[in-house]
């Protein structure tokens, strides 16, 4: 008797975990199409075509991992911000941009031959119209190249600026050597390398 109630008491335990289980729900914005940004996460030095240091851009994930944001900063004190999200509804993604001069950008789209391209409408200094174009592409040594372009009321093209996100430098000492050198790290590649790893821990948990 006493063996049955131990039994039985056990049995509802892992019947009630075994409900309490199912009834998690699964984590969010982990598809592909919600990691199709992913590449531009990181903490980066953005160069100008010609080389310069244009300013330095935070991108990090938030809430939950279904938000990117976006914090850009120069040395001439022009700041701004995004914050970027994948709409699965209607599975487009979004970005929404402001910054210091009061600009407010809003651009949509999505990954295009593994481009993210993003567009949307604005006006210029004269209250003409004009459209943009974004695209973010990934280069083979990890680095990212962003491409502003954006058409006027003629529906003529020209690039607005034209960036590559660059690793930043992290110095070490030789202490077998005695000199100093520096290794080359891309907090980008720690960062994706930490976010696969808590997406494999979590697949383990399912």
């Amino acid at each position: 008797m006493k063996y049955s109630s131990v039994a039985a008491t056990l049995a509802i335990c892992l019947a009630s975990s075994g409900i309490a289980s199912a009834q998690t729900p699964p984590p969010a914005c982990t598809s592909a199409a919600h990691r199709a940004f992913d590449f531009w996460v990181g903490d980066w030095q953005v160069h100008a075509a010609n080389g310069k240091l244009a300013g330095t851009n935070l991108i990090t994930k938030a809430h939950g991992g279904c938000v990117l944001h976006e914090q850009y900063r120069t040395p001439g004190g022009y700041s701004g911000e995004s914050l970027n999200i994948y709409d699965a509804s209607r599975k487009v993604w979004h970005q929404t941009w402001t910054d210091s001069t009061g600009l407010l950008l809003i651009l949509e789209g999505g990954l295009k031959d593994e481009k993210m391209v993003l567009e949307g409408k604005g006006v210029d200094g004269a209250g003409a119209a004009m459209k943009h174009r974004i695209t973010w592409s990934q280069n083979a040594d990890g680095s990212v190249r962003q491409h502003w372009e954006s058409a006027n009321s003629a529906g003529e093209w020209a690039t607005a600026f034209d960036g590559k996100y660059a690793c930043f430098r992290i110095y070490t000492a030789d202490l077998y050597n005695n000199t100093s050198r520096h290794a080359v790290i891309c907090l980008s590649h720690i960062m994706l390398l930490l976010i696969a790893a808590v997406d494999r821990v979590q697949t383990v948990r399912r």
